[in-house]
């Protein structure tokens, strides 16, 4: 799989953890950005266009990680999504979203970089387009 070609958006309002992650996909090949707000991801996304991936926390202040998946989704169907969290009350966040539709994949925090990368490269490097 070429990497280079593979657009990353990583959100979490606490900005270190958006922003190692970021640097761990960007020296690993992808082409990776943090985000602190989801408004701004949904602001760069409009102009620009949606990532290939978008990992997000599902808890962060003035829209969840689910909320900002789903509005990502709606916009662009393609687009896929891996959540993180370590805060266990988001299973009724997620068991909401299930019922609207979509089906979201749940990584606990801490976020190990080796478990991030094999998550990202068992499904971006597949040829569908099947959701995370």
């Amino acid at each position: 799989m070429q990497r280079n070609s593979q657009l990353v958006f990583v959100v979490d309002d606490e900005k270190v953890i958006a922003e190692t992650l970021a640097t761990i996909l960007c020296r690993s090949g992808f082409v990776a950005k943090g985000f602190q707000d989801p408004h701004e991801v949904l602001a760069v996304t409009a102009q620009s266009g949606p990532p290939d991936l978008l990992i997000a926390d599902v808890m962060m202040p003035g829209m969840t990680g689910i909320d900002l998946a789903i509005r990502i989704r709606q916009a662009y169907p393609d687009c896929r999504v891996l959540l993180f969290s370590g805060k266990a009350d988001t299973a009724d966040l997620l068991e909401t979203a299930r019922r609207q539709g979509y089906d979201f994949e749940l990584l606990a925090k801490p976020v190990y970089p080796a478990d991030l990368l094999e998550r990202i490269e068992a499904q971006m490097g597949k040829g569908d387009k099947k959701p995370l």
